[in-house]
């Protein structure tokens, strides 16, 4: 039988799981605290996940992309267009008198398609032809003469080299920086690519278009870059200051850390390399016209009044459109475009700086609760507490999001409980291992030892026999049919069993099993039914819950050698057929009755084996049985007997064998002779595994006759 595993004293192997599992808490905290590749790989996912569930609802659209789009392509012709048609368009829209206007567009070069280029280019023979083509106003001076007619943000990108073209800025005022000439820490650029100099001059800002994503996903957008030391802010921040008519941008800073931005009368905290987090709101096409619309007068005016407006690519194959955390691809101008959304209705999303010290400190409190309540509560409760240390802060989390729109990383920690509860768990298995081991081998010394008493062992077993009780002392009443049988695998066993008579009405039954086998087992087997049957004497009328823990203190009193008993003690009325029971740990008995469709088990009602929890409260339980209905009762050397190869009898084989005698109807007698010849015939040949002992009882009713 298994051998109960007695708790570590303090100080012990319980108290080196406690030691590593702080330890492993510590470090998985100030993983968490300090970051690192694979704690952003989780962050984003759970943030992604939260625009997911509850993307941004768009209460208003204060921007319009004019879209350079698959439709003004077809009409117009393919990309690059003259400059001269950008100029034209920019007129219409300044017409509606908009806010600001920005060109997302790059325009580094001059326009190939310009009259004075292509009369370079080609050779024109009529003179008349050449003069009336050098009058004409080139394309770029067209345009730049609609830039500056208009409130027109040009872009700038960055590059990893040095530019050549001037770099124009707005001007930024810092504010708390470290000290002269210390750079706050925000993107670095080493040149930028800007439109040509004709247009550049002419525009009214000037706008990074530059933005760094996040293992392929927009996540982020910073708020200022440095190109050369100079800072320049993004485009969409430039796009707001020309709307306001500003003189110039604001930067706050902490030390090296950006804090916050500002324009005209907005401010914005940002995080401490200047980049804030876009709220993200699904496609609407209602952010865009088609630019060959707007070129055709089919936009109303009314339509871009007050609006800032963005021109930019969004043609199949004229830019690469970008991962957003909703899981949808979206060109650049209309990132912008959800980023000016943000600011000007304040939904950004923020993630506190002390949000990584914060749920460090969550990880550590949770999993010192986990370190505290393992060893001491019963696994589920563990469990369950580990599923409310998991939810809580997931819940925690979605509402901060959800209502104020703060990002916190539950996903992290939550893992991390994980893997820290795993860790418990198995550090917890190898100390029962290490235990068990050490037990089997204190089994195996008192075995050896047993066997040197072998002259002795023939007289024990005759002695052991005669204080069990003989099955014929019921035969008298024909409310009960009772049939037992008790085989030890050696001279002695550590199998017990017992029944009589409290009253007239009542029968107590009891049977149980030590830990070994053999002469010790044999032993403490007496003493054990000795006890139990003098407390149950004693207290007749006690709750047999009750009977259970005195047992288990007079048993456990005298135990120097350690041994544990399972017992099943139950009261039957033989008048009701109200069966009270207590099991401490042993095999659970079964139910027959032909009404059934399969044979049951008592299940309720148990406890730890005596001797394996000094002073341990048992409570019992109850059950009605039919008239006709039978227990059967068994040691777990039924179901561990085995074959010479090793293979185990097992529980199916036992419920089937139970099943087909409940079918016959057989009696208690007939239940145990047929168990025990199955047994014998299945482990024919090899060494019997443990003792084995069989009772069955079948209740008649109260005048005897069964139904």
């Amino acid at each position: 039988m298994s051998v109960p595993v007695a708790p570590e004293p303090p100080g012990g192997w319980t108290g080196r799981i406690r030691l590593i599992g702080a330890a492993l808490l510590i470090v998985l905290a100030l993983a968490i605290w300090l970051g690192g590749p694979w704690t952003e790989r989780l962050q984003g996912a759970w943030f992604d996940a939260h625009q997911a569930l509850w993307p941004r609802k768009v209460a208003t659209l204060p921007v319009t992309v004019v879209a350079i789009d698959h439709a003004s392509l077809l009409d117009i012709g393919q990309w690059p267009w003259p400059r001269q048609v950008l100029a034209r368009m920019l007129r219409v829209i300044q017409r509606a008198e908009p806010a600001a206007i920005g060109i997302n567009i790059l325009m580094p070069e001059p326009d190939a398609l310009s009259p004075e280029r292509l009369l370079a280019q080609a050779q024109v023979e009529d003179r008349a032809l050449a003069e009336a083509l050098r009058a004409l106003p080139t394309h770029d001076e067209q345009l730049a003469k609609a830039i500056a007619a208009a409130r027109t943000v040009l872009a700038v990108a960055g590059t990893s080299e040095p530019g050549k073209h001037a770099l124009r800025v707005a001007p930024v005022m810092v504010q708390g920086a470290a000290g002269d000439g210390v750079l706050p820490r925000v993107p670095q650029y080493a040149g930028a690519l800007s439109s040509i100099e004709e247009l550049d001059r002419r525009a009214a800002g000037w706008g990074l278009v530059s933005v760094e994503t996040t293992r392929g996903v927009i996540r982020r957008m910073p708020t200022m870059a440095s190109i050369q030391g100079t800072l320049v802010p993004t485009f969409a921040l430039e796009m707001l200051r020309v709307a306001q008519g500003a003189p110039a941008l604001q930067m706050q800073v902490s030390g090296h850390d950006v804090a916050a931005v500002g324009v005209g009368r907005l401010r914005w905290p940002t995080e401490a390399d200047g980049a804030v987090r876009v709220y993200f709101s699904p496609h609407h096409e209602q952010r865009f016209v088609s630019a060959v619309d707007v070129l055709d007068g089919r936009v109303r005016e009314s339509e871009l009044r007050g609006q800032l407006v963005l021109i930019g690519l969004t043609g199949v194959a004229l830019q690469e459109y970008q991962n957003t955390p909703l899981g949808e691809r979206m060109s650049g101008s209309e990132i912008h475009a959800q980023l000016l959304e943000n600011l000007i209705d304040d939904s950004l999303l923020r993630r506190p700086r002390w949000a990584s010290a914060f749920e460090a400190g969550v990880t550590l409190v949770l999993g010192g609760l986990l370190l505290w309540a393992v060893p001491r509560w019963r696994s589920y409760l563990a469990a369950l507490l580990l599923l409310a240390c998991v939810a809580l802060p997931m819940v925690a989390a979605f509402a901060a999001f959800r209502w104020q729109h703060l990002l916190f990383d539950a996903l992290t920690p939550s893992l991390s409980l994980l893997l820290f509860f795993g860790v418990l768990l198995l550090l917890t298995l190898a100390d029962s291992t290490q235990q068990s081991r050490a037990l089997e081998r204190l089994v195996q010394a008192q075995r050896e030892d047993g066997a040197r008493l072998s002259g002795e062992l023939q007289a024990a077993q005759r002695v052991q026999t005669a204080t069990l009780p003989s099955p014929e002392t019921l035969h008298g009443d024909p409310r009960v049919d009772l049939y037992t049988t008790l085989q030890s695998a050696r001279e002695v066993g550590g199998d017990l069993y017992d029944f009589f008579m409290l009253d007239e009405r009542r029968l107590f039954l009891l049977i149980g099993d030590v830990a070994g086998k053999g002469l010790s087992a044999s032993i403490f087997m007496a003493v054990s039914k000795a006890l139990y049957k003098s407390t149950m004497l004693r207290t007749p009328d006690a709750d047999i819950g009750e009977v259970m823990s005195m047992a288990n203190r007079e048993v456990s009193r005298d135990n120097p050698g350690d041994l544990f008993v399972t017992a099943f003690a139950a009261i039957l009325d033989l008048d009701s057929g109200l069966l009270h029971y207590c099991n401490a740990g042993h095999d659970n008995p079964y139910r027959l009755h032909p009404s059934y469709a399969a044979p049951q088990r008592i299940e309720d009602g148990d406890g730890p084996p005596l001797c394996a929890m000094a002073g341990y409260d048992y409570r019992g339980a109850a059950c009605q049985l039919r008239p006709g209905e039978m227990l059967c009762l068994i040691t777990d050397g039924v179901t561990e007997a085995q074959t010479a190869d090793g293979a185990l009898y097992g529980n199916d084989r036992l419920q089937q064998r139970l099943l087909e005698l409940q079918r016959h109807g057989a009696g208690a007698r007939e239940v145990v002779e047929a168990l025990h010849a199955d047994v014998a015939a299945y482990a024919a040949g090899a060494e019997p595994a443990d003792d084995l002992t069989i009772l069955a009882l079948r209740w008649n009713g109260p005048a005897g006759g069964a139904a």
